[in-house]
């Protein structure tokens, strides 16, 4: 008997599975616990895909009153650690059926055109980077149900904060330069408005801190190659004992400090040490190899939509940073004795 061209209903899979059609609600629905058997769930599902029956989720969605969908908000994608962020988010909301719109503030930080006619109409909630934090505003999307990724857990906007462990990277980069007898370190940092760069510059010189005999000078710069090697040139070349190191905030100003190493007629290695932060694919493209601190963009981003998933769901969200951990390559070594 040929296939009916009629596209088959919940009735239909109740009809087939011989169960009622709240039952197949449930089921379908992955709300099933506790209310029907394993054994009459699989019975569902098997029906299901005999049929090939696919549940109508706008009109249940539109029953419901919501979209399904969230919106990602990140810097504009300069590196791939914000494509990964959203792999990360996006896999989990998949697994939930939910959908992810990722918008990157046109600027890579501040103000944002709304990009619907309303956010609050169009979505169900937002995730968003602290370095993205000020787009919120003009997306009404303080204004939904909100989650927050590296931003200061005690001021945050949002339901909710997940952040990687950035001060114990900061402090793990630190402990290696100081092993190798490195102490005039340069931290090259992101002149960027935002707690996460804030939180480094704080780890930094409370580590240093424990550390006598230390010195620690900063250069800032724009998150750009160009606009590193700038301003690792100028730190480099004024008057006084030169550092032995370099700390970046990520590893596109390492790149930059790099350009600057070398204009100078500096060895990396051997007459400079520099490090890095994020672990992109970029730290295995310098020469020599960059050593960084890894940052899990991926489960970053699993994180950050779980837990949206919990204040969506009105429970609580694991709480605890992400781990990070530091990658050693052939940036670094011990400092050259002074020359007499």
């Amino acid at each position: 008997m040929a296939r009916s061209s009629t596209r088959p209903t919940s009735r239909d899979v109740a009809h087939a599975a011989g169960v009622s059609q709240a039952a197949v609600s449930l089921v379908l629905g992955d709300k099933w616990r506790g209310r029907v058997s394993e054994a009459t769930a699989e019975r569902v599902r098997e029906a299901a895909r005999a049929l090939d029956y696919r549940p109508n989720l706008a009109a249940r969605n539109l029953r419901l009153g919501r979209t399904r969908t969230v919106l990602l908000v990140v810097p504009a994608l300069t590196t791939e650690f914000f494509a990964g962020v959203y792999t990360g988010a996006a896999r989990v909301a998949a697994q939930h059926g939910f959908g992810v719109v990722l918008y990157p503030s046109p600027e890579g930080i501040g103000p944002a055109r709304d990009p619907f006619a309303s956010a609050q109409a169009a979505l169900d909630g937002v995730l968003a980077s602290s370095m993205a934090a000020d787009a919120l505003t003009a997306i009404r999307g303080d204004r939904l149900p909100l989650v927050m990724l590296d931003s200061d857990p005690t001021a945050s906007p949002g339901a909710a904060t997940v952040n990687l462990d950035i001060a114990d990277g900061i402090r793990q980069v630190t402990d290696h330069l100081l092993g190798l007898g490195h102490r005039r370190i340069l931290h090259l940092a992101a002149d960027v408005p935002s707690w996460t760069f804030e939180a480094r510059a704080r780890a930094l010189a409370t580590r240093l801190t424990t550390s006598p005999g230390t010195e620690l000078s900063t250069a800032r710069a724009p998150i750009s190659i160009e606009g590193a090697r700038t301003a690792t040139e100028a730190a480099l070349t004024t008057p006084g004992p030169r550092p032995t190191a370099i700390l970046c905030d990520d590893d596109k100003l390492a790149a930059g400090a790099y350009k600057a190493a070398r204009r100078l007629g500096l060895r990396i290695p051997d007459d400079i040490s520099v490090t890095g932060l994020d672990d992109l694919a970029l730290a295995t493209a310098l020469d020599p190899e960059l050593t960084t601190v890894h940052l899990d963009a991926e489960l970053f981003g699993e994180r950050g939509m779980h837990a949206l998933l919990a204040v969506l769901e009105g429970r609580k969200p694991h709480g605890g940073d992400i781990p990070v951990h530091l990658v050693l390559r052939g940036s670094t070594a011990p400092p050259r004795a002074p020359r007499d």
